[in-house]
């Protein structure tokens, strides 16, 4: 996948992205063993699946106390119209212009003792639609209960409103959905998402339909770029109305050692492998299937 977008990137002339991307490619390719333990440098970049996995997983550890203790969780999907790619980075800064309007509104309501706090959490997140070559932006969000998410709805719906023409649809009321959070882990799972699907599948009609393709998913490769572009500088995930309780971080030991192994990550084998004897690390073997989506799923079309 990375090698994929790095050529994206090189045809774009893209090198700060380039140099991202390559940063990625080598996340985790040199690692140290020593009593046990294995150690390596992360590159921390937001379309690394590794150091994504290890960004959510802190979230949930730091989040979930918290939003236990809420008493009336509801999970809410704000989103805009599909849009095409030359948009993409337009409406994704409107999104978020528009609900910092909303957030402002209500603060000085707050203050005033006009109105609720609105309280919760809440990320973004773009899919592809391989079949009209659309990009779907939106926020997932958890409010404290059920009255804040439905005034986000409501204020959401009414701040994309053309005062001009009330009959132009930016948004539809039907794609803005509230349920009540009935699985609290699953949907703060769901909340804390990498920012896209890194596979996507080709047949977007079958699958709201709940029928079977015979498609394999795909991994869109210029279509993951564009997300990833316009999704720069933009904070994913992010809180609202709360403070986390502080923790104590704890303090880093180092300790000198003079016996350790050096591995390097090897794709014809898909393992590291000893530079001094060769012994690979893991004995991984690649299961057929993900074989087959690796070299066979990725869509490098422009779209």
């Amino acid at each position: 996948m990375m090698l994929g977008l790095i050529d994206v990137s090189k045809s774009k002339e893209d090198f700060q992205r380039l140099k991202s991307y390559w940063n990625t490619f080598h996340c985790q390719s040199k690692i140290i063993s020593s009593k046990n333990r294995i150690y390596g440098k992360y590159c921390k970049n937001r379309f690394c699946t590794l150091c994504s996995a290890i960004r959510k997983a802190d979230i949930i550890h730091r989040y979930y106390p918290t939003l236990k203790t809420w008493k009336e969780p509801h999970f809410l999907t704000l989103t805009v119209k599909a849009v095409k790619i030359n948009s993409l980075s337009k409406w994704i800064n409107g999104m978020f212009r528009a609900f910092s309007l909303i957030m402002a509104k209500y603060k000085k309501r707050y203050q005033r003792g006009e109105s609720i706090q609105l309280v919760g959490i809440k990320s973004l997140e773009c899919n592809f639609n391989p079949q009209r070559k659309t990009y779907n932006p939106h926020f997932h969000i958890i409010t404290d209960n059920q009255e804040i998410a439905e005034i986000l709805r409501q204020e959401w719906l009414q701040i994309w409103k053309y005062k001009d023409n009330p009959e132009k649809i930016v948004v539809s009321s039907r794609a803005q959905f509230i349920r009540k959070v009935e699985n609290l882990e699953r949907d703060l799972i769901e909340v804390i998402k990498y920012g896209s699907k890194i596979f996507t599948e080709p047949d977007i009609k079958n699958k709201s339909k709940k029928q079977k393709s015979n498609l394999a998913p795909m991994i869109y490769i210029q279509a993951l770029d564009a997300i990833f572009t316009a999704m720069k500088g933009k904070r994913i995930f992010e809180r609202f109305g709360f403070n986390l309780p502080k923790r104590e971080r704890p303090q880093p030991k180092s300790k000198r050692t003079y016996e350790f192994d050096n591995w390097n990550f090897n794709l014809k084998v898909n393992d590291w492998v000893n530079t001094e004897t060769g012994e690979c690390l893991t004995g991984y073997k690649t299961p057929v299937e993900l074989a087959y989506l690796l070299e066979e799923g990725v869509n490098k079309r422009l779209y």
